[in-house]
């Protein structure tokens, strides 16, 4: 179920990559998480690198929340960038499967769909 592929580029550069990809493909970075930093302020080590990225598009958004409002718990859809082994990874999961667990709309699935294929581009283009 998840989506996932690895990158020999460091989680600072995906970052920025991933930031640029969004902007291309209609998203915007609404926020993003350094669990590595955060962690660490509040006494606990992480080794490794893990940083979560919040990002949406708000045609879709706005289209799918006008079917059903509880897809609000779904949103915003959300990028991974954490070391494993040594190696960067980049995920998700897919929205298709996110969003089932909330709704069984079927007026969703063609916006789950269009939103998968895109963060599916954002994190190609960069990995």
């Amino acid at each position: 179920m998840l989506y996932r592929k690895e990158t020999s580029k460091s989680v600072d550069q995906v970052f920025a990559d991933i930031e640029k990809a969004s902007k291309e493909h209609g998203f915007g970075v609404l926020h993003h998480y350094d669990f590595r930093k955060t962690l660490e302020g509040k006494g606990f080590a992480l080794a490794n690198e893990c940083r979560v990225m919040e990002i949406c598009n708000p045609g879709q958004a706005s289209e799918v929340l006008s079917v059903d409002m509880a897809l609000n718990m779904a949103l915003p859809c959300r990028i991974s960038i954490y070391q494993d082994g040594g190696k960067t990874i980049v995920g998700m999961i897919p929205p298709t499967a996110i969003l089932k667990l909330v709704s069984d709309d079927p007026r969703i699935g063609p916006a789950a769909r269009e939103v998968e294929a895109a963060m599916e581009k954002i994190i190609e283009a960069a990995v």
